[in-house]
């Protein structure tokens, strides 16, 4: 039984081999890209991991799920590409480097979507960052402004928010506001939002207001970037100037509760100062009394307390040490022998 527990528990271990994050090996565009209606763009992807066994493509347009474009093996240049995209749509496969680019001709506005390149690797998808292609025309069909207002730079730990303001048409299909991201090694992370529309005054009833915040609490150095506020209106996508957030470096505000500990420190330490000057005081004070300093003041002190009938003798006697004692004169101490005689008057 010992044996086949053995080879349970190793088969288990390598059946979690799939789970471990192997995203960084594949390297794909990512963030913005803009191109006109008409144009050809090519989106690279390169994937050098050996153990990949398939490549693919898939296309996100604004509000649907992913569909796939095309698959293929990776080591052989055949590729698969799925009806609907057969038309405008090629894979180039060259290079040994794992290339598998998609090459998009004769764009159209429908075109304008988030592409991931996608592998396959011990039955585990991953994806690239994904990049998300605009696609602009000469001659646009609505009428509508995109504004952002710019932003100061922040400190590392500030909370910040984001504001659009889009003037729009009415238009038969959906109005929907979305936040792109762009910026190094960044992917176009996308915040779905109705925003807050209004109509105008009664002069522009045909126009409309959209507002529309993207709060960021605690921000940190992954955060920084471009940040483009867009409107998806009658089939077309109008992006705003951009907002850029920049981190400077940690922020020098402290709370309350720093400022209180620092005072009770500060407090403690001159406290403390105070007791060690009190106590070495007290100890020269201490050692000037060992050494006999206060000898006479002592003396004096007691014969002023006795009584006016005693009279008091002292003799100091002086008793010498033995011989062998002698060696040690740093411990010799003198000693004092009183001898009182009391007489009485007649």
């Amino acid at each position: 039984m010992m044996p086949l527990y053995i080879l349970l528990l190793l088969l288990c271990k390598i059946s979690q081999v799939p789970a471990v994050n192997k995203t960084s090996g594949i390297t794909q565009d990512s963030g913005i890209i803009t191109a006109k209606a008409g144009q050809n763009v090519t989106l690279r992807c390169f994937c050098r991991d050996d153990a990949v066994t398939f490549l693919s493509w898939y296309q996100q347009s604004l509000g649907s799920k992913p569909l796939i474009i095309s698959t293929r093996m990776k080591h052989n240049p055949d590729v698969t590409i799925y009806p609907a995209y057969k038309e405008r749509f090629q894979i180039s496969a060259e290079g040994k480097d794992g290339a598998n680019h998609l090459i998009i001709t004769n764009l159209q506005i429908l075109d304008s979507a988030t592409y991931y390149c996608g592998i396959l690797e011990f039955n585990a998808i991953e994806f690239g960052q994904g990049a998300f292609l605009h696609v602009k025309t000469s001659l646009s069909n609505i009428q509508a402004v995109v504004h952002q207002p710019a932003l100061e730079p922040l400190w590392s730990g500030d909370s910040v928010n984001l504001s659009c303001t889009a003037y729009a048409e009415p238009c038969a299909g959906e109005q929907s506001l979305y936040w792109f991201r762009h910026g190094a090694g960044q992917p176009a992370v996308m915040y779905r939002s109705a925003g807050q529309c209004e109509n105008l005054s009664s002069e522009e009833s045909h126009m409309k207001n959209c507002t529309l915040n993207l709060a960021i609490k605690s921000v940190s150095s992954s955060d920084a970037g471009m940040y483009y506020c867009a409107l998806a209106s009658c089939g077309e996508i109008v992006f705003g100037n951009g907002t850029r957030v920049e981190i400077t470096g940690r922020s020098t505000k402290l709370p309350l509760l720093v400022y209180c500990l620092c005072l009770a420190l500060t407090v403690s330490i001159i406290v403390l100062l105070v007791l060690a000057f009190i106590m070495y005081k007290l100890k020269q004070k201490s050692c000037s009394v060992c050494k006999g300093t206060f000898s006479h003041v002592t003396c004096s002190a007691a014969s002023d307390a006795m009584s006016q009938d005693d009279i008091l003798h002292y003799a100091a006697l002086s008793l010498n040490r033995k011989s062998e004692r002698l060696r040690q004169e740093d411990n010799v101490e003198s000693d004092c022998v009183y001898s009182r005689v009391r007489s009485r008057k007649e």
